[in-house]
């Protein structure tokens, strides 16, 4: 009797623990547009591609570009709209926020345009001490 005890307590154990969302190992957290995600403290949420002057796939570019979001940062305190530039932090409550990477590439010259919905935006949150 202990024993069947003891292993429903192991699987009711291992129940609790699968349902708990996975820190990504990297500390970076991925998002689509319109997604709310955790990153670090803030949620935030990625609402329009300001400007996306990448360099097309298969071209060289003497400037590689950037890209710019409107994101919707929610703090404790509430939440405000905050312009993110890839590779520039911003600070954020007690850290900073960066976009470090957006996908996918821009296409070539003569293919489709990327849609809102194409867009994966990679962000982290580096809390202060």
């Amino acid at each position: 009797m202990k024993t069947l005890a003891f292993a429903a307590l192991l699987a009711l154990a291992g129940c609790a623990t699968a349902s708990l969302p996975a820190l990504p190992e990297d500390g970076l957290t991925r998002a689509a547009m319109g997604q709310t995600v955790a990153v670090g403290g803030p949620k935030v949420t990625p609402l329009t591609v300001l400007e996306d002057s990448r360099c097309p796939a298969g071209v060289q570019c003497v400037w590689a570009g950037r890209v710019r979001i409107s994101a919707r940062v929610d703090l404790g305190r509430g939440s405000e709209t905050r312009e993110l530039t890839q590779g520039m932090p911003v600070p954020v409550a007690d850290g900073t926020l960066e976009l470090i990477e957006v996908q996918p590439a821009k296409p070539a010259p003569g293919a489709r345009p990327l849609a809102s919905a194409d867009y994966r935006f990679t962000l982290r949150f580096m809390g202060g001490l």
